[in-house]
């Protein structure tokens, strides 16, 4: 019993000692839980038009494991343009996608496909570490890809 009580102490403390490891957004996050408003990241804006850039910062975007964020992708319209990433979509857990007021919520995606101008609005929570992209599919320019990292 001494052992898995060790072990248990261990694991336990494990994450406030590991490299990198970050603290929670908010410490009380009351009946919303992690949707709670306290732990809340900054919206990402991607943009969808022919031969611009996707994403406008610079460098990856860096996201925190266990907090809320909102990925909002524009598309002007100029061409019939996805965005793809299958591991992203994987490494997080997905709230709800909205589509002209429509709301869905899905156990998986891995792209989305613009035939006309709009917007999407995917809510989520990070969850798995490590680096991901979302890209224009068939494109090789590094203005065609963003970086997301998950610490």
């Amino acid at each position: 019993m001494r052992p898995i009580a060790f072990a248990l102490a261990v694991l336990a403390a494990a994450p406030a000692a590991a490299p990198g490891f970050a603290a929670p957004l908010c410490d009380q996050f009351g009946f919303a839980g992690l949707l709670a408003k306290c732990n809340r990241g900054a919206p990402i804006e991607l943009t969808l038009a022919s031969g611009q850039p996707l994403y406008a910062g610079d460098g990856p975007v860096e996201l925190q494991s266990g907090a809320y964020y909102e990925l909002h992708v524009t598309a002007d319209g100029s061409a019939e343009l996805a965005l793809q990433g299958p591991d992203f979509f994987r490494a997080i857990w997905m709230n709800e996608i909205v589509i002209e007021d429509i709301e869905v919520r899905p156990m998986a995606i891995d792209s989305l496909e613009f035939d006309a101008a709009g917007t999407v609005r995917l809510s989520f929570v990070a969850i798995k570490p490590g680096s991901y992209e979302l890209k224009i599919p068939g494109s090789s320019g590094d203005s065609q890809r963003v970086v997301l990292a998950i610490r």
